[in-house]
């Protein structure tokens, strides 16, 4: 089968520094690839190459066989969980539908059809408990599943989620990225993870891309999260220490930092 995404020869600058270049990386149907890296490496900014929200400063990037551009249908988005304001009206609901017509002018699709999709998804997920509450008023990990609902509604072959795990609990976690493997078995969906918890992913995980200092890095788990791999991009030594299922990286620069978007680091 085609590759869903394909990226070939991309090399991405922000002035004169350079977050990668020469990267090629294709992601087939059904494939979970883990984005890793630290803060400023240009996570953030290859999900807005991919959305057509950011242009190369070389190379192409094809999702289903088609140049990437903003709001193409192939492509589901779970961006990073922002603070709901206490008065937005809508319900859960309601933020799914967005995912179906949120791009139209004016009113939303008339018919059956669309309430019977956007119920079903919401079924799906998980949400169907608080498919009419206000949006504001769920919880993280609620929040989350509305969250991919509303990216999975329109039925895209690949799936970018942006870290999706940030401040949720390690059982929202576990129960986000078990939401996820569950959708692209089912359906064959591709899916691109950015997250800086790497442990709730690692039994789903395909493969990792590794972004760091200008480089990258791609491969299996034991390819790329090891001590001389991290070391030689990072320039300084890194212990990555397994302990049972679960991997420990000490020693990256900045690690301790607090998350903000590559985008903002980048500029």
């Amino acid at each position: 089968m085609a590759p869903i995404l394909a990226i070939r020869d991309a090399t991405l600058y922000y002035g004169s520094r350079r977050l990668w270049a020469q990267l090629n990386l294709t992601v087939e149907p059904g494939e979970l690839v883990a984005v890793l890296g630290a803060n400023g490496s240009g996570k953030t900014s290859l999900l807005r190459v991919i959305l057509g929200q950011q242009r190369l400063t070389n190379g192409t990037v094809t999702i289903a066989g088609h140049s990437a551009h903003r709001g193409s249908k192939d492509i589901g988005y779970v961006p990073q969980q922002r603070r709901i304001d206490t008065l937005t009206p809508l319900r859960a609901r309601d933020l799914v539908g967005l995912g179906l017509d949120g791009h139209r002018w004016g009113l939303p699709l008339p018919g059956g059809g669309r309430r019977r999709r956007v119920d079903a998804i919401l079924g799906e997920v998980g949400a169907s408990g608080f498919a009419n509450r206000p949006v504001w008023l769920l919880s993280g990990g609620e929040q989350q599943r509305v969250r991919i609902a509303q990216a999975l509604v329109s039925e895209p072959k690949l799936l970018l989620c942006d870290e999706p795990l940030l401040a949720l609990d390690p059982h929202s976690q576990q129960a986000t990225t078990a939401l996820v493997d569950e959708r692209r078995r089912a359906e064959n969906t591709a899916v691109l993870f950015v997250t800086h918890e790497i442990n709730p992913v690692l039994p789903y995980v395909d493969r990792v891309l590794y972004l760091a200092g200008g480089q990258f890095r791609i491969g299996s788990v034991a390819e790329v999260l090891n001590s001389e791999t991290l070391s030689e991009m990072y320039q300084t030594p890194v212990d990555v220490i397994r302990t049972g299922e679960r991997l420990l990286v000490a020693g990256v620069p900045g690690q301790s930092a607090v998350h903000h978007d590559d985008v903002a680091s980048a500029s």
